[in-house]
């Protein structure tokens, strides 16, 4: 009988000067199956991102030497790997800032290993991209980007130009939190940035057409002054 090839391990690079931290993250990781690479400072981050070319960066904000949002934004310069923030602050002014930089997810600390191991898998599904051609299913909902054509339950969702656009973007940056502003620019354009009421109405549009119970939403989560996320299921 031939033996299975074992699947090659993701690696991790997990960027922070708390040696606590790091250790917790380096045996919740490897015990799922991750490598995991460190670096204690910005700079290394930079340098072990670029050389290491990880499949997912855990990025704290208070760095020794460059500030987190700094690190951020020079791998955003060249790589799309999935970024996740791991930060004390719990500022919405933070997470924002982070987000609309390019990270892929905000966690704060302390945080749960089972709720970051899932942010985690999620900022990897969203790194893959499901191509313009994939039908996306997510439990009843099926989704043809190709045909701009969603389905029920097998049955074919009605959805306005606006109501589409949004799904869509939300959809194809699964497990990913979006924020008002990221939402608003993509559908609306720079002049409705400051616009959240258009989002609060489409987005209960959209649970009302797509949710099973529209007021306990388990499709698009409301991340509270933040953004939205749509979350896939099996």
């Amino acid at each position: 009988m031939q033996s299975e090839i074992p699947r090659p391990l993701q690696t991790a690079l997990v960027v922070d000067d708390e040696p606590q931290i790091r250790r917790l993250l380096r045996v919740t990781l490897e015990a799922n199956g991750y490598r995991v690479v460190e670096a204690v400072n910005g700079q290394d981050g930079v340098a072990e991102a670029a050389q290491r070319r990880p499949d997912v960066v855990l990025l704290d904000l208070g760095l020794p030497d460059l500030d987190g949002l700094e690190v951020l934004r020079r791998i955003r310069e060249w790589s799309r790997v999935p970024i996740v923030i791991l930060s004390v602050r719990d500022h919405e002014d933070d997470k924002i800032a982070a987000l609309d930089s390019g990270a892929d997810d905000y966690v704060t600390k302390p945080f749960n290993s089972g709720e970051l191991l899932a942010r985690l898998r999620a900022a990897l599904r969203h790194g893959q991209g499901p191509g313009e051609e994939a039908v996306i299913v997510s439990g009843e909902l099926e989704v043809n980007l190709a045909k701009r054509q969603v389905f029920k339950s097998g049955t074919e969702v009605r959805l306005t130009p606006i109501e589409y656009s949004l799904f869509r973007l939300l959809m194809t940056s699964a497990g990913k939190v979006l924020t008002h502003r990221q939402l608003l620019t993509a559908v609306w354009g720079e002049k409705a940035v400051g616009q959240t009421h258009y989002l609060r109405v489409h987005i209960a549009h959209l649970r009302e057409k797509l949710e099973s119970d529209p007021s306990a939403p388990e499709l698009i989560l409301t991340e509270p002054a933040v953004g939205y996320r749509l979350v896939l299921k099996n």
